[in-house]
């Protein structure tokens, strides 16, 4: 049975709907925002990630008997009776998923009565803020190994939940495959995994349990050779397992230069095309300084999971139109102070130079005027009349997001703190 996802929001956005229907405003036609006002400090540029998981939570945003029957001491009747009818029936447009975007994107464009809308923030930020997080560190681990890929295996230092959309997320930007097998059914995420530490103590000799591990999966397996001596696994490893040992793995120590001995030690064996796979608590940082090195994938956990220093994009949701007496649609906006906000329902279009380098995210209100010679439109329809119409396999956002981060100007590639590569352009 399908789990209802309308409790997975703040109890004001249903206390808003009840004040709101006994005031005769809660029909009135709305548009929402989800953006962020700028990017996690020091990051050039962010990921979108999750919608995949937004539209299928959407669909099961539902207030069926059991949700009806806790919120009854919450709410009154003529609340409890609009929820029990209720299906979100207005329109969703967004960044496509993979997409990258910049300070002031509107990422996610709701429109709907308010009663619609309004009960959707929770949902829709939980999910972006998480994802997209994760998406970002990935999409820069995924550039700095140049190519080599990564696993994700993070699911140990995260709820089991984030676990599953952490890795669904780090497929977008990129990396190979994920530890956590529930990503792959439910997602089709590509699964990998070996042996730990673990197996070779249960033996009484590593070669008792290389010899184990390669009569179960192969000499294609990799082994992990730093549980006592490095160099004597390796050699034990190639006698066990012959020359067409697919990779030995290594988890701790000086990884660059463990490397290099391990590389030239499987050389000497013969063990030519053996691949070395790289752990330990890698981020960013420690991938692109193993770029020298005789490195061949790595894998990748807590700092990923933790989207590597910045584990939510700081995303918001906002009331930026509504309709007035007259029916009219009028912006409206937040003007705190630190907290201002651009109102009107958005238009987003990327700009690019004459080389094909994106420079500018292009953001207005009211109608769009036509699309220029080096433009691309950003917004997508993703649910029309409450009916899901963007839905899409996830290697679709994959390939989206290859493609978008390798429109950036160069500066994007550098690690280091800096300011976003977009400008954001309003008009």
């Amino acid at each position: 049975m399908t789990r209802s996802t309308a409790l997975l929001t703040d109890q004001y956005e249903l206390s808003m709907v009840q004040a709101a229907l006994a005031a005769g405003t809660a029909s009135r036609r709305c548009v929402f925002e989800l953006f962020g006002r700028r990017l996690p400090e020091g990051r050039r540029y962010g990921v979108v990630a999750g919608t995949g998981r937004v539209l299928d939570a959407l669909e099961d945003f539902t207030f069926d008997p059991a949700t009806l029957a806790f919120l009854e001491p919450l709410l009154d009747g003529p609340t409890l009776e609009h929820l029990a009818g209720w299906r979100f029936s207005g329109d969703v447009h967004g960044y496509a998923e993979g997409e990258v975007y910049t300070a002031g994107s509107p990422l996610m464009v709701v429109e709907g009565t308010f009663a619609d809308a309004v009960v959707l923030e929770t949902l829709l930020l939980s999910i972006y803020n998480h994802d997209s997080a994760i998406a970002a560190a990935a999409s820069r681990m995924t550039m700095a190994a140049g190519g080599r890929p990564c696993i994700e295996m993070g699911a140990r230092r995260t709820h089991e939940e984030a676990a599953v959309a952490a890795a669904r997320a780090a497929y977008v930007a990129g990396f190979a495959s994920t530890s956590v097998l529930a990503a792959g059914l439910r997602h089709g995420v590509p699964t990998a995994g070996t042996s730990a530490h673990a197996f070779t103590l249960l033996h009484d000799t590593e070669e008792d349990a290389f010899r184990a591990q390669v009569a179960s999966q192969g000499a294609g397996t990799t082994l992990l050779v730093d549980t006592y001596d490095v160099a004597e696994a390796v050699r034990t490893a190639v006698a066990v397992a012959g020359p067409d040992l697919g990779a030995v793995r290594l988890d701790s120590g000086d990884l660059g230069a463990t490397a290099a001995a391990v590389r030239a030690e499987l050389d000497a064996l013969g063990a030519t095309g053996t691949r070395i796979t790289v752990t330990s608590d890698l981020d960013e940082f420690a991938i692109a300084a193993l770029a020298a090195a005789p490195v061949d994938g790595y894998g990748v956990g807590t700092q990923l999971v933790t989207g590597s220093g910045h584990p939510t994009c700081a995303l918001v949701y906002k009331l930026v139109a509504r309709e007035d007496a007259d029916g009219v649609l009028q912006p409206v906006a937040k003007r705190s102070t630190g907290k201002t906000m651009v109102g009107g329902r958005k238009w987003a279009r990327r700009r690019y130079d004459a080389d094909g380098t994106a420079v500018a995210e292009v953001v207005g209100t009211g109608d769009a005027p036509p699309l220029g010679e080096h433009e691309r439109d950003l917004l997508v329809p993703l649910v029309l009349g409450g009916e899901v119409v963007g839905r899409e396999p996830l290697d679709a956002a994959r390939e989206r997001h290859a493609r978008s981060r390798a429109e950036l100007p160069i500066d994007a590639q550098k690690l280091s703190r800096g300011e976003p590569v977009l400008v954001t352009e309003r008009v």
